[in-house]
């Protein structure tokens, strides 16, 4: 199942240094492994904001939301979530 998934991110502007520091690289290689896995195959960056437009290939809605939770900047952000299905008029690969 695909998913385009909006992440805003909301930083505390109080958070310790060397704490965001550690949640942003504990989250680089969480959501690195999840690309290696072919479970994140497309992330990109909105341009001046702390966001980011991701499309996630995974089994079911419970494993989306298990791998949406387990983002160590989870407790941080706005997602939205919405389900995508093939188009009738896409050309095929």
């Amino acid at each position: 199942m695909l998913f385009h998934v909006r992440m805003d991110v909301r930083l505390p502007s109080d958070m310790d240094p060397s704490v965001r520091t550690d949640i942003v690289a504990r989250e680089k290689a969480y959501s690195q492994k999840l690309q290696r896995e072919g479970k994140w195959p497309h992330l990109w960056r909105i341009v001046g904001e702390y966001s980011n437009i991701s499309i996630f290939d995974v089994e079911s809605n419970d494993e989306l939301h298990e791998l949406l939770s387990g983002l160590p900047l989870f407790p941080y952000m706005d997602i939205r979530v919405m389900a995508l299905a093939t188009h009738p008029s896409k050309v095929q690969d």
